[in-house]
């Protein structure tokens, strides 16, 4: 199994940090990378309260709690960071970091079902005792449903084309292994791109709509200038496209400000504006490249509430 490579880990907690004695969260623990470093970054007087939804990643940090007093953990989506912050009566904190990528452990695990180069079970949960897992529902999805998935999520091409060949093979037999389905969509698929497993946006695809990603960052998303104090920074690392825009739309909708009719008095002061853009998007750099093939199509926005 390989180590897990935090991506961005210096270029996040610079951006991520604005005073040594703050309280900060880290949405998406992972295996600690980035909240071992922001805990290197603070003072005595500092804080940080980590979120993740995957059982290992939990014990990764509860175990790093009773070594750093400043530090806790709680499972959960970072969806529900506001309820958590509430639960310990936190009102406001000072910096949110979400990364928004699956750790290492989680792809090289074959039980976990994330591979399509790995045979196991076809689960594709973060938190495997919650929840339909991918074998579950492509148990019983139509084609119909299947294809929207694969096309909304994983951007595939031949949704249509892949979702009726899995209807077609599970009528013979279930498929519930990750290698069963990764061959079903090969041999399906009429236009393998070079270098690029067929299988790939299918995959993506079903650990999104699986574990309802992009429906946490929305509520995130929705929530988060709520918890942050003024001055107070966020720093979300995407994977990919759909992730990225979103972020994108809602940073600039915030440094824009309200969208007024064309020739409607106001000033500037009265456009409500609540964010600045930090710098421009930050991807990795050629070292980090090197070293960890997974940071390629890694991209960072860092935004500050400003109202």
């Amino acid at each position: 199994m390989s180590e897990h490579a935090t991506v961005l880990l210096n270029e996040a907690v610079d951006g991520l940090i604005t005073r040594t004695d703050g309280t900060y969260v880290d949405g998406t623990f992972g295996r600690g990378g980035h909240s071992k470093e922001i805990l290197k970054r603070l003072d005595d007087q500092g804080h940080l309260l980590a979120v993740d939804k995957d059982p290992q990643a939990i014990a990764t940090g509860e175990e790093l709690a009773r070594q750093d007093l400043r530090f806790q953990i709680m499972q959960g989506s970072f969806a529900d960071t506001k309820a958590a912050l509430a639960d310990k009566g936190i009102e406001k904190v000072d910096g949110i970091l979400l990364d928004l990528g699956v750790s290492s452990p989680q792809l090289d695990q074959s039980e976990r079902g994330f591979s399509f180069l790995r045979d196991g079970p076809l689960d594709m949960r973060m938190n495997p005792q919650v929840g339909q897992s991918a074998a579950e529902w492509l148990a019983v999805a139509e084609a119909s449903e299947i294809a929207r998935v694969l096309k909304e999520f994983g951007e595939e091409r031949y949704a249509k084309r892949l979702a009726n060949a899995v209807v077609t093979e599970r009528a013979v037999s279930p498929i519930t292994t990750t290698l069963q389905l990764a061959k079903v969509i090969a041999d399906a698929h009429p236009a393998w791109e070079k270098g690029k497993n067929p299988a790939t946006k299918t995959f993506q695809a079903m650990r999104i709509f699986i574990n309802n990603e992009l429906g946490d960052l929305e509520q995130f998303l929705a929530q988060s200038l709520d918890m942050l104090e003024t001055g107070g920074r966020l720093a979300i690392i995407s994977f990919h496209s759909l992730e990225d825009r979103m972020v994108k739309r809602f940073i600039k909708r915030h440094v824009r400000g309200d969208d007024l009719p064309a020739g409607v008095p106001v000033t500037v002061d009265q456009l409500n504006r609540r964010l600045k853009s930090v710098g421009k998007a930050v991807r990795a750099g050629t070292t980090e490249l090197e070293a960890n093939v997974r940071s390629r199509s890694a991209i960072m926005r860092v935004a500050e509430k400003i109202a």
